[in-house]
């Protein structure tokens, strides 16, 4: 079956895929669970320490989008940002598993409004003209390689993956290019980058720092709790950070000192949020900032940051890190190249819709977009062709 737009047909033969779907999965849950090499100390900068990959260490290999994995329709891949990863993961996992409406725990269609007996990506990819294969495999399958935003953007406009998870605008992430206008630019969520510090540091007393002491502490200004405040230990500061090409790094430092391509001075940097959320936790003097989601990690204690004379505070209802005024919020974005495939827009579509930002977004602790940023990311999508 050929039922993609003529512009994924006509480039498919070119496509690059990483590796099947299954090896990606398993890697991507291997770069979630590995430890990290690096420890703190030595304040150096931005430029190398953790010796961390880009998390997509599998050989490429020459694939087509015929005759492979499920009918003849090749697989979505996605990769990219371990921000929206989450996001992308759970997607696929939903996708991949292609429920049937009489499941209603897992594909509870009918509380979106949504009159179906079709499968749950059989429905999906079924508003693109695919056609179901008649039993539980959907049209096609998803898989997401966890890396970083950089790379994510990196092989989508290469043409090696579908669609390129990042947390960073690709401006700012590639920041050399003369034109973006073959990015697409798919937004599937919102991230409030939360500061935290090791739970020892809280619970020693500090609550919250305002915007320069952020600022001082990222260009290496102050190196001891007590320059914070005086009733915390006397301890050295570590100072935590991720990798340059990280969507999360990029987005932090553009937004605190309004440069995406600022030098910051940090002890220690982590190619993945996963691995920066443990050495967190595993510190007694660790700062840093973080992607929302990994917040649940014992140890990580979030505190707030006062900003241009307003005190924002994780689940505060007015001043709260969803608020539109918060410096540090970001969009998640996934982007597509040169246009967005029928295959592209089935997934998308999903994610964007009510039944996707509920099952996919919100329970990762990510702000969910409103109606109007709903409605304006899936115009953006081409028209719908259903069987």
């Amino acid at each position: 079956m050929t039922q993609d737009d003529q512009r994924l047909s006509d480039r498919v033969s070119r496509r690059k895929f990483i590796a099947t779907s299954g090896a990606a999965s398993a890697a991507a849950i291997a770069g979630c669970s590995s430890g990290d090499g690096g420890s703190g100390g030595g304040g150096s900068s931005d430029g190398s320490s953790d010796g961390s990959s880009d998390g997509e260490s599998m050989e490429e290999t020459e694939n087509t989008d015929s005759g492979s994995q499920s009918g003849s329709v090749g697989p979505l891949e996605a990769g990219g940002s371990s921000t929206v990863y989450p996001i992308a993961n759970r997607a696929a996992s939903y996708w991949n598993a292609n429920r049937p409406a009489s499941d209603g725990e897992y594909w509870p269609h009918g509380e979106y409004g949504i009159e179906t007996e079709k499968n749950l990506a059989d429905y999906w990819a079924g508003l693109y003209g695919f056609e179901a294969d008649g039993d539980s495999e959907p049209p096609f399958t998803a898989s997401v390689a966890l890396s970083h935003s950089g790379t994510g953007v990196e092989k989508v406009m290469e043409e090696q993956i579908d669609l390129g998870n990042s947390s960073g605008n690709v401006e700012d992430e590639l920041p050399d290019r003369d034109s973006y206008e073959d990015f697409v630019d798919h937004v599937v969520g919102v991230d409030g980058q939360p500061i935290v510090v090791s739970s020892e540091i809280a619970e020693a007393g500090l609550e919250g720092i305002d915007g320069q002491t952020l600022k001082d502490l990222y260009k290496g200004r102050i190196s001891n709790w007590q320059e914070v405040d005086s009733d915390l230990p006397d301890k050295d500061i570590q100072v935590l950070g991720r990798v340059k090409g990280s969507g999360t790094r990029t987005s932090f430092v553009s937004n605190v000192f309004g440069n995406p391509e600022e030098d910051t001075s940090v002890d220690n940097r982590f190619g993945q949020n996963q691995r920066l959320a443990q050495a967190i936790a595993q510190a007694d003097n660790a700062i840093s900032y973080l992607a929302l989601t990994f917040l649940g990690t014992q140890g990580v204690t979030p505190i707030s940051l006062t900003w241009e004379g307003t005190t924002y505070t994780y689940q505060d209802d007015q001043n709260g890190l969803d608020s539109a005024d918060y410096p540090l919020s970001r969009d998640l974005h996934m982007y597509s190249w040169q246009g967005t495939s029928k295959k592209e827009a089935a997934f998308l579509n999903m994610i964007l819709h009510d039944f996707g930002q509920a099952t996919f977004v919100a329970p990762n602790d990510y702000f969910t977009l409103s109606k109007r940023r709903q409605e304006e990311q899936t115009a953006k999508l081409p028209d719908q062709t259903p069987v």
